[in-house]
């Protein structure tokens, strides 16, 4: 048997128990909550696609539209993607980028994702599981494997564990975003984009500012597959113009 062969045996087997798994909480779940978020999983058109096409979870979907219509990945980029498990994201710059080598003909990116959940491998990206992006010793990581100690772009799907208080949450995934705008003097080259989630709010204004003062356009973003009742948001930060420090 071929690894690849084994890899496709794998991702299925997986995606049967989640199924076997989300019905058999279904069942036994007490909570009208959980048997409205399980019901509603078990519908959904990008959980069924991201079955099909080998996604690790829906939100690939996410990003796929945002590439398609804004073209921010390109064979022979570098990216780095924060919040990056359980890899949906980076399997799409995978990809996009060329990571892989999958095609020959087409320069050859470079994928690095970071989390602090364990991120399981995948064949074109270099995992830094159980690391913090806001941390220096990630950065020089980051400096380390990426080209040139360069990125063309740094993606972010990641958020807060939710406390149940909105207000709260908001604010602790706006620091978070925050905290790439750091990331990227580090990391970015001149020119590069950032995507970063963040939750609509009244501090989503003075981030979009903050953004704007390093890059040249920033837009609003909220894919199809991004859940109409969510207050789920991206910003699209391009052209990145490296602070100077006085």
């Amino acid at each position: 048997m071929t690894s690849n062969s084994f890899k496709t045996m794998w991702s299925a087997s997986l995606q049967r128990r989640c199924l076997h798994s989300s019905l058999c909480l279904m069942k036994k779940s007490k909570s009208p909550a959980e048997q409205r978020w399980l019901t509603r999983q078990l519908k959904d058109p990008y959980v069924k696609a991201s079955r099909a096409q080998n996604f690790r979870c829906r939100s690939a979907f996410k990003l796929l539209e945002m590439d398609d219509k804004f073209r921010l990945l390109q064979p022979g980029d570098s990216v780095v993607d924060c919040g990056a498990a359980p890899g949906a994201w980076s399997q799409v710059a995978v990809q996009r980028v060329n990571s892989a080598g999958t095609d020959p003909e087409l320069p050859r990116g470079t994928v690095v994702g970071v989390d602090l959940l364990n991120i399981p491998p995948l064949d074109g990206a270099h995992f830094l599981s159980s690391h913090d992006v806001t941390e220096p010793a990630t950065h020089g990581k980051l400096l380390e494997l990426l080209p040139s100690g360069r990125a063309h772009v740094i993606l972010s799907d990641m958020a807060p564990n939710a406390s149940g208080f909105r207000e709260m949450d908001h604010e602790r995934l706006t620091v978070m975003c925050l905290s790439l705008i750091d990331l990227a003097e580090k990391v970015l080259q001149p020119g590069g984009s950032l995507v970063c989630k963040y939750w609509d709010g009244i501090l989503a204004q003075k981030l979009q500012e903050k953004l704007s003062s390093v890059f040249g356009s920033v837009r609003t973003l909220k894919p199809n597959a991004s859940r109409k009742d969510s207050a789920e948001r991206y910003f699209l930060a391009r052209t990145y113009r490296k602070p100077v420090k006085r």
